[in-house]
């Protein structure tokens, strides 16, 4: 009986364990990497939103110290404007009147810091202001047509203070057109690394949205354009 080859069978034995463990420890290693192999990319997507009406705002105020004079006065150049909008062709329909707001600063005089001392400075005590709105669906030509009924209320003596406000669509409205495309931005990005690495875009592993943001009104191509933007965040796999 040979008693060195038992040893040596064990020592081949440990080998061959020991190298099919390597095996599966490379194997199992693989696989997991190969799981786990993922790429993240981000997706831009913008869309110009068009505003559904618009509207012209006009406002004024009277002060003084004689209550009814000042709200006769209010009331006077109210139906003077209201006269004059009709007589250029504003339909009476899309004139608006607020309710007059009236402030009472319950005294005349006020202390006032001047040259180095304080004096005693007559002010008014009542101020009554107004608002009209001029409601219009031609949202191209507003901003036009309130520049110029400025300068013609100027000449008319009822000067006011005017400006533009618009109504644009509820952002749910558009959200899913943006989302579809941010996601389809990521994955041309996503495809086009998969390709670089010399691999395949797989499916998605996880998504998320940034919030739907609006630029401002003098970053848009026109003050009746909204720029919506949403960025999409998307993990990938690779195969």
């Amino acid at each position: 009986m040979n008693y060195y080859s038992r040893p040596k069978f064990v020592g081949v034995s440990l080998i061959i364990g020991l190298s099919l463990l390597g095996f599966f420890i490379f194997k199992g290693l693989k696989t997991f990497s190969d799981k786990d192999r993922v790429v993240k990319v981000k997706g831009l997507a913008e869309m110009n939103i068009t505003a559904e009406s618009a509207q012209i705002n006009l406002s004024f105020s009277f002060s003084g110290d004689y209550l009814k004079k000042i709200i006769r006065d209010t009331e006077n150049k109210k139906t003077r404007i209201i006269d004059y909008l009709k007589a250029k062709g504003f339909e009476e329909a899309n004139i608006s009147v607020g309710n007059a707001e009236l402030s009472d600063k319950e005294k005349y005089y006020e202390e006032q810091w001047k040259n180095g001392k304080t004096v005693s400075v007559k002010i008014n005590r009542y101020t009554n202001a107004l608002s009209l709105t001029i409601q219009s669906d031609d949202v191209k030509t507003v901003e036009n047509k309130a520049n110029q009924l400025r300068n013609d209320l100027i000449k008319e003596g009822l000067t006011c203070r005017i400006y533009t406000d618009y109504v644009f669509p509820e952002l749910n409205s558009v959200k899913p057109k943006l989302i579809a495309e941010s996601t389809k931005n990521a994955r041309i990005a996503g495809e086009q690394f998969a390709n670089d690495s010399q691999a395949t875009l797989g499916k998605i592993k996880t998504a998320s949205q940034g919030q739907i943001s609006i630029a401002g009104r003098y970053d848009s191509p026109a003050p009746y354009v909204q720029k919506a933007r949403v960025v999409s965040t998307i993990v990938f796999f690779l195969d």
